[in-house]
């Protein structure tokens, strides 16, 4: 009997372990297998990531930026609501009232008893970067090292684990581009730069990796497609000043991703990852790059010259719609920029172009946009002629031109501070059908509302809500200082002048001057009757 039990027992065991081995080895069931052409055509590409990864990552670093803001001891806020120091005559008041509520106190203070002493700590910032050349250049976003000036505030980590000090040689603001350089004589090797690509050839849809250390975190890859090119207008830089040219790509990109490169599938740099839109701070899909061939303009005007060199033709300008495109005789589907100004001694001026003038192009190649056109000039070579071609009432024509440095052209401030203003009084004139009251200008209304001494035109009293004019942001206060008729903009000084050129005209193109100096062409249609009426 004990001999069956122990066979049973055995029995037992064996059937678990043979039911245990077979759910353990349990072959998979039979199911689609894998195209084996796609999973090809994937692995090439992952192994084109690791490549460009492998190849890219040493000349990719990490920027660590320190800053010394001032704070006063109690306040623990870096800016704003800084507790103020007082005056000596207001310390001797408040310690006289101190004495007289507390008799008992102490007889004497000291002197900075009630002085807040300002306090110093240090806040550390993480951005991207890479080699730009043998000589230690290394690119990255204005954004990045603002505000770093001191030895030590600049260091910069290798993926090796090397780091080593660095410091500024020049930025600039207008392209959120900045030069920093480290000494290739403190690391074991010589760090390599990268390749450069062509920002010009990119294709909407083609692979990009963006590189970087976001949160911090070294070495990371992510991997998109270039969503877009030649994104302006987006908000990132200074709408006067600034130059937006970026490509837009998916690649994710997040903080401490600035600075770093966008990288083609072969490993070329396209672009430094610059800004993101979002509304949580981290990656939505949205990501914007400095084009490399405007990044590398003004990296090697800052190693150059010590800043950078741009070009200035001297004149106001914005971009040519279908609606400015028709008092001018011009087709509505043609590209281009209109002149609002131009301004005396300048570049443009010399060259004989004139308000009203659009445009087309410049060197030989088509204007497409005003931010393209903007850029293009910027970077244009100076004191060499440069063919223009423009059309002036409906005629195309070619001139040509020879742009100067930026700081030899001299623009207008546009900073004139507005005096305390009146309302002005009739008689004048009511354009109901565009929302428009005007008046004559007086030099005392001109210098009431701001306007430069000798200032001429049909002053704004007021604009009717929902109206044609207030849709193009015409407000009171302004000047009409020319009207579009006969395909050329004419001089307005009086209302008569101006009733003459307009009659009953339902469509009226004007130029519109703020008291800041900023003028503008626009378009009024005037509103339908029966709209006018409900």
């Amino acid at each position: 009997m004990r001999r069956n039990t122990v066979a049973w027992a055995a029995l037992v065991m064996s059937t678990a372990a043979l039911i245990g081995s077979q759910t353990w080895y349990r072959p998979a069931p039979a199911g689609p297998q894998l195209p084996q052409e796609g999973l090809a055509e994937a692995k090439r590409l992952s192994a084109a990531f690791e490549a460009v990864a492998e190849y890219v990552g040493p000349s990719v670093v990490q920027i660590s930026v320190q800053r010394v803001p001032e704070v006063r001891r109690g306040d623990g806020s870096p800016r704003g609501l800084t507790p103020r120091e007082m005056t000596p005559e207001e310390l001797e008041e408040f310690m006289e009232r101190f004495r007289r509520f507390f008799p008992d106190g102490p007889g004497g203070f000291p002197e900075d008893f009630f002085r807040f002493e300002p306090q110093q700590f240090r806040v550390e910032g993480t951005g991207s970067g890479f080699v730009y050349d043998e000589q230690g250049h290394i690119l990255t976003n204005n954004h990045v090292v603002e505000g770093a000036t001191g030895d030590g505030d600049i260091l910069v980590s290798f993926s090796d684990g090397s780091v080593v000090e660095a410091k500024v040689v020049g930025t600039d603001p207008a392209t959120d581009v900045a030069v920093i350089k480290i000494d290739p004589k403190e690391l074991d090797e010589t760090p390599r730069p990268v390749r450069i690509g062509s920002s010009d050839d990119l294709h909407v849809g083609q692979w990009v990796l963006a590189i970087g250390s976001p949160f911090g975190l070294s070495q990371t890859v992510t991997a998109g497609i270039v969503s877009a090119t030649n994104r302006a207008g987006v908000g990132i830089l200074d709408q006067q000043e600034g130059y937006e040219d970026f490509i837009q790509t998916d690649a994710a990109i997040n903080p401490g991703n600035s600075g770093g490169p966008l990288v083609d599938i072969e490993g070329r740099v396209i672009g430094i990852n610059s800004a993101i839109a979002t509304r949580t701070r981290a990656n939505a899909g949205v990501g914007f790059a400095v084009p490399i061939k405007l990044a590398s303009y003004v990296a090697d005007s800052i190693i150059e010259n010590g800043k950078v060199q741009r070009a200035r033709l001297g004149v106001s300008i914005s971009q040519l719609t279908p609606d400015l495109a028709e008092p001018f005789g011009i087709d509505p589907k043609l590209d281009g920029v209109l002149v609002n100004e131009v301004f005396p001694g300048t570049p443009a001026e010399k060259a004989g172009l004139q308000a009203g003038d659009v445009i087309v192009g410049f060197k030989g190649q088509p204007v497409e946009s005003m931010p393209a056109f903007r850029l293009e000039v910027s970077t244009s070579p100076l004191n060499q002629p440069l063919e223009l071609t423009y059309i002036r009432e409906g005629k195309r024509q070619t001139t040509t031109i020879t742009l100067a440095p930026a700081e030899e052209v001299e623009l207008p401030a546009f900073a004139r501070s507005r005096g305390p203003g009146r309302s002005p009084e009739p008689p004048g004139l009511e354009l109901d059908r565009f929302g428009l009251e005007l008046q004559e200008l007086t030099p005392d209304l001109a210098e009431q509302l701001g306007h430069p001494e000798g200032a001429a035109g049909v002053l704004v009293r007021g604009v009717a809500p929902d109206s044609p004019a207030a849709a193009q942001g015409i407000a009171a206060g302004d000047l009409i200082t020319k009207v579009i008729k006969d395909k050329k903009p004419q001089d307005v000084s009086s209302l008569d002048e101006f009733e003459q050129l307009v009659g009953d005209s339902s469509d009226l193109a004007v130029y519109v001057q703020g008291a800041d100096g900023r003028g503008r062409f626009v378009v009024l249609k005037a509103e339908e009757e029966a709209a006018r009426d409900n």
